[in-house]
């Protein structure tokens, strides 16, 4: 069976780097045309960019910061004006701490929260217009909602909070045949993690690809596969779903 995606329109937040690019890449050699944002410049925003132009299709890198109803507004008056409609939507956009609860300042929590749940609130509201019968979203959580990780209360808070919005939107819009799911993800190489110290970087393998079925962790490409999936007509009837893609952890 095909997956189908030619043609098909997709909003993915913080796709240059880590596992949106991923997402975004793998979405674009599918054949599905991709509008994605980035909040700070860099490099990876260029490379980002030729990378989409070198695949082929109709492609937009823009500049947004998910915190700025404003922001959210303009990417999204611009997706409809490049696209019309959304058939998927990847909430992937995120920020991560570690810091110890008891020293946790309230400005490091409400910045977390902002990002990581008003963030996806806005950007769900806004889309709303652009989704319709067949749509998919995508909201991109943590395994650490299950297993509990310590110095990232504020974090993890924010991804269980996904999770029952993930659900509710799921039944009040599956009338409509919109349908709404949550990839969990485990211990994911990225960028930042091939920027850590070698030693570091040998540890963090040891012990947390210890803990998975699979043994070792995953890539984002990994992750971009179940989003393809979500994307497809293959997973039609499934909505209101955590998905774990991390291996197996335990």
């Amino acid at each position: 069976m095909e997956l189908a995606l030619r043609g098909k329109k997709a909003l993915v937040t913080g796709g240059t780097r880590g596992i949106g690019r991923g997402i975004v890449l793998a979405l674009a050699r599918s054949g599905v045309d991709v509008v994605t944002c980035y909040r700070s410049d860099s490099d990876r925003v260029g490379s980002l960019e030729a990378e989409l132009k070198a695949t082929g299709g109709d492609h937009h890198v823009v500049r947004a910061d998910l915190t700025r109803p404003s922001d959210v507004a303009e990417l999204l008056r611009q997706a409809e004006e490049r696209f019309g409609r959304l058939d998927l939507l990847v909430n992937n956009a995120g920020a991560i701490s570690h810091v110890p609860y008891a020293d946790l300042p309230l400005e490091e929590w409400e910045r977390i929260l902002s990002t990581n749940i008003t963030g996806t609130h806005l950007v769900v509201q806004h889309a709303l217009p652009l989704l319709g019968e067949g749509s998919s979203v995508v909201s991109i959580g943590s395994r650490a909602v299950d297993a509990g990780v310590p110095l990232r209360a504020h974090y993890t808070a924010t991804k269980a909070a996904v999770v029952g919005l993930n659900r509710s939107l799921a039944r009040e819009f599956g009338p409509k045949g919109i349908r709404f799911n949550v990839v969990a993800c485990g211990v994911i190489e990225t960028e930042n993690f091939h920027a850590l110290p070698e030693e570091q970087r040998a540890l963090m393998t040891q012990r947390y690809g210890g803990k998975t079925a699979l043994g070792r962790l995953g890539r984002p490409e990994e992750v971009a596969g179940a989003v393809l999936w979500l994307a497809s007509d293959l997973s039609r009837y499934v909505t209101g779903n955590v998905i774990g893609v991390d291996g197996g952890i335990s």
